[in-house]
């Protein structure tokens, strides 16, 4: 899992699977959002974490951006405000820009705007849901960008008809015959031949 890249190919050089990019009003999101990530076995590089007090913060953040297959952006307004926020997505866009390596992650953490190009990155949303399904949707966005999958379902879809309720029944517009089978009804039809019949009686 860790050394594999986009569509299946190696991520040559690369220290780290994802690049946790998020602005400090958002630290707990990010820390949450890197756990995850690496009790799933992916290597994870974030601020919070690992530009420890001695280290140098400009060449961590240069190494985290040059060095990381991919980049996650932890998505809220503080974020799109944060000039090193935008350095740190734009640098993941400009390496893939028509996202075929998919290379920049969009983790929404608020109700926010998209800002920018960030408005034509498919993302997941993670604040409105709970969290062992927050959690399943963060690993399964990795999955599918490190492995370059596809997000087809495991089982078949669910019949529409069925899903909508009609089951052989009756429906607007329908009567079920014998056997089970639909004929449809002309409304119009019925409403004519109706009205004839009223105002016989009603004379």
């Amino acid at each position: 899992m860790a050394n594999e890249g986009g569509a299946g190919e190696p991520a040559e050089g690369a220290a780290w699977d994802f690049f946790v990019s998020y602005t400090q009003a958002d630290r707990a999101w990010a820390e949450w959002i890197a756990w995850q990530l690496e009790e799933a076995g992916y290597r994870v590089l974030v601020q919070a974490w690992d530009l420890v007090p001695g280290s140098n913060w400009a060449h961590g953040m240069d190494e985290g951006i040059r060095r990381s297959a991919r980049t996650v952006a932890v998505l809220s307004a503080a974020y799109a405000r944060s000039v090193f926020g935008t350095v740190e997505w734009r640098a993941a866009w400009v390496a893939d820009p028509l996202g075929e390596r998919r290379k920049l992650l969009v983790t929404r953490v608020e109700d926010c705007p998209r800002p920018g190009v960030l408005a034509q990155v498919v993302g997941i949303d993670l604040f409105d849901r709970p969290r062992d399904r927050a959690r399943a949707e963060l690993l399964r966005a990795a999955e599918l960008a490190v492995t370059g999958a596809r997000a087809k379902p495991p089982t078949p879809p669910e019949f529409p008809a069925d899903a909508a309720g009609v089951a052989g029944g009756v429906r607007v517009g329908d009567v079920s015959a014998p056997g089970g089978q639909a004929v449809g009804v002309n409304l119009g039809q019925v409403v004519q031949s109706w009205l004839p019949q009223t105002r016989h009686e009603n004379s």
